[in-house]
């Protein structure tokens, strides 16, 4: 159950799915209600096919590329730290690639956006991946795998949910509510971040002091 809520809890915090309400309201105006839960849903969907991706093929691209998984685990947890950073500073969608001119104009361009950009890279960017291919060489046994599972679905369900409340969402907290809440998990974002970076650094001093 421990493995579960820290999964869950660094899934939740990287992918900050309160940080995408306002992108979200912004793409949806122009729909219905009915429309924008159908978005919510193809959304929270895509998102979780992401991670079962990440999960399960990630390791790979590790193998492909020979890459360590202290390697991984120090560049993602640079990656993660700046989505921090991202937070705390108030720029997410830029630090995602999401201008908000962009965003505007390419609504008009494509009509779906289920995939993307909500999907990539505003929730599952790169340090949702990297974490998830680190949890796969991490953690092998049979009952941790299927709570990382368990941990995708609940944090993709809270997802569905979040996004479609996300016009309540903005009515009730406000931006500035929102802001102040995603500094918040911008913290905790940076701590997931050095921790992974702190944890394979000791791993490789150890390794080189026994040689």
């Amino acid at each position: 159950m421990e493995l579960f809520i820290l999964s869950f809890g660094a899934l939740f915090s990287i992918m900050n799915p309160l940080g995408t309400v306002p992108v979200f309201v912004g793409l949806t105006q122009d729909n219905t209600q009915k429309e924008k839960g159908v978005i919510a849903f193809w959304t929270s969907f895509n998102v979780l096919i992401i991670l079962f991706i990440s999960f399960f093929l990630g390791k790979y691209l590790l193998i492909f590329f020979g890459i360590s998984i202290n390697s991984l685990k120090i560049a993602g947890g640079l990656i993660i730290a700046s989505s921090g950073f991202a937070l705390l500073t108030g720029k997410f969608a830029e630090h995602k690639g999401m201008k908000r001119k962009k965003v505007e104009d390419d609504i008009h361009k494509r009509s779906e956006i289920t995939l993307t950009p909500l999907a990539i890279p505003m929730l599952a960017g790169p340090g949702t991946i990297s974490l998830l291919i680190t949890y796969n060489q991490t953690y092998t046994q049979s009952f941790e795998v299927i709570l990382l599972i368990g941990a995708m679905v609940f944090t993709t369900f809270l997802i569905y949910l979040i996004l479609k409340s996300a016009h309540l969402i903005v009515m009730k907290m406000g931006a500035s509510g929102i802001n102040g809440l995603s500094r918040i998990i911008g913290f905790l974002v940076i701590s997931i971040g050095v921790e992974y970076i702190v944890s394979a650094v000791i791993y490789l001093v150890k390794s080189h002091f026994l040689i």
